[in-house]
């Protein structure tokens, strides 16, 4: 017992709902997401995932090559790597059909991490809120346009 002793801690780290900060990025890293149509049609599909998924969206930031953004598994019946292919694909789809978007969309990885702790959360959240500030396209995070909360904060 004494050589698993570090592992005690991962005991704590269980979580029935646990929350993720996810960041996806567009295929070849065009920049294709900056606008209001596009916005419209991302937001859509997070609104959409409690109900298909079991997974709440809090927070986003649309950038114009990436995606940021926080979600909780409420139900526990769809893994995480399932319910971001399902966004992904269900996004391309409308984002093809309505703005003419050419496949691939998005790259087929993505980065996911869980938040630990509302320090945690915090701390991520503060990247991604001055995301755009970083990137030089806004001088306070509150003008960029393409950002968000679905069902929390």
């Amino acid at each position: 017992m004494n050589d698993r002793k570090h592992l005690h801690r991962l005991f704590w780290t269980w979580n029935d709902h646990p929350r993720y900060y996810i960041s996806i990025c567009v295929k070849e890293r065009r920049k294709l997401l900056a606008s209001a149509d596009v916005h419209e049609i991302l937001r859509d599909h997070w609104i959409k995932s409690l109900d298909l998924y079991g997974w709440a969206i809090g927070s986003y930031v649309i950038m114009p090559d990436h995606v940021h953004f926080f979600c909780t598994d409420v139900e526990g019946k769809t893994p995480l790597n399932k319910m971001v292919g399902a966004w992904k694909q269900w996004s391309t789809k409308s984002l093809c059909r309505q703005l003419n978007f050419k496949t691939p969309v998005w790259q087929k990885e993505f980065f996911d991490h869980l938040l630990r702790s509302d320090e945690s959360y915090s701390e991520k959240w503060d990247y991604v809120w001055n995301n755009p500030v970083k990137a030089g396209f806004v001088s306070n995070p509150e003008d960029w346009d393409f950002y968000g909360h679905i069902d929390y904060e």
